[in-house]
């Protein structure tokens, strides 16, 4: 399982100096990176390395529709898709979802938030099983 060892946010489409993009990644779901409105919304996570990933581990609230794509490049361009998740609603409570994405290798993670169940989401951790 990897939390933050060495993964870390390199791009985001929005940021709110109280809940920046690092603490997707910090290991905390206390903490959390808010969008400010608006979709599709959109972070990147790069790996020290090419990983194999069987799961991603996300804990969030208000998601309602997922894209995630992978690329195995040293930059964060030229991204495949990998899946497409429907999220459930969890009113007062974080979502916290499973996401298989069966073994493929990735340097950079993109996820993309197409649609919320309100105007604002937030991504309080983000992890991975190898």
């Amino acid at each position: 399982m990897i939390d933050s060892s060495g993964a870390h946010v390199v791009l985001t489409s929005s940021s709110d100096e109280n809940h920046p993009p690092e603490n997707i990644t910090d290991g905390n779901n206390k903490t959390f990176w808010m969008s400010t409105g608006m979709f599709p919304q959109e972070f990147i996570i790069r790996f020290p390395e090419t990983t194999n990933i069987s799961t991603v581990i996300m804990d969030s609230y208000n998601i309602k529709h997922l894209k995630i794509e992978r690329n195995t490049s040293p930059n964060a361009a030229d991204f495949e898709p990998v899946t497409q998740e429907e999220l459930e609603h969890t009113e007062g409570h974080l979502q916290l979802n499973s996401i298989s994405l069966k073994g493929c290798s990735a340097t950079h993670l993109r996820f993309i938030i197409t649609e919320g169940y309100d105007h604002f989401v937030s991504v309080h951790r983000i992890s991975v099983k190898t």
